[in-house]
């Protein structure tokens, strides 16, 4: 598709009454004055997880909802015919905090969860020095790998969650300093 084709869908989709959502931006709307744009004001928070800990993960997200935060968890983002890889390396570069759930499920595991992991060690390591990312939490007693917790300090949801939800939000407000819309280009 070329950008003229783009641009008159949008433009019939916005002329109709419909608003138009860019994931991660905002929102485009009719107004009588022509267009409105109402930017996504809710810090992104990729929420990494192994798939043997899907409820907690569900759980967190709920919690940070609650906060008044944009969680991305694949199984609610991802949509069918998605290039899914590529799509959680994009959720992840965009986010304003990277949430990993260390379990004794995920710690050993191969997968999914690690290279998620791995991915978001390399996008912290593009950010500035004093700019947090990577927050992890531990849902129940384990190791946290030596390479994360050698440098990072993370949060347990456990014995108290309410306790280790609030410590967690206070972190994702810290990490949550807004990057400008060109560098998410």
């Amino acid at each position: 598709m070329n950008g003229d084709l783009i641009t008159g869908i949008l433009q019939r989709a916005l002329e109709a009454g419909q608003s138009i959502e860019i994931e991660g931006l905002g929102v485009f709307q009719r107004a009588s004055s022509g267009y409105t744009f109402s930017p996504e004001s809710a810090a992104h928070v990729f929420v990494a997880y192994a798939v043997e800990d899907l409820a907690s993960a569900r759980r967190l997200c709920g919690a940070l909802r609650a906060q008044g935060y944009a969680p991305w968890i694949d199984k609610e983002k991802l949509l069918a015919g998605q290039n899914w890889p590529r799509a959680i390396e994009r959720a992840i570069e965009v986010s304003d905090a990277f949430v990993a759930c260390f379990s004794p499920r995920s710690t050993g595991k191969r997968g999914q969860f690690q290279s998620e992991l791995r991915y978001a060690l390399e996008c912290a390591r593009r950010r500035p020095l004093e700019q947090e990312f990577l927050i992890p939490v531990r849902l129940e007693e384990c190791a946290v790998p030596r390479h994360v917790s050698d440098q990072t300090q993370y949060v347990d949801l456990f014995p108290d969650w309410d306790k280790g939800i609030r410590r967690l939000a206070r972190a994702i407000r810290k990490a949550a300093r807004r990057r400008p819309l060109m560098e998410l280009a």
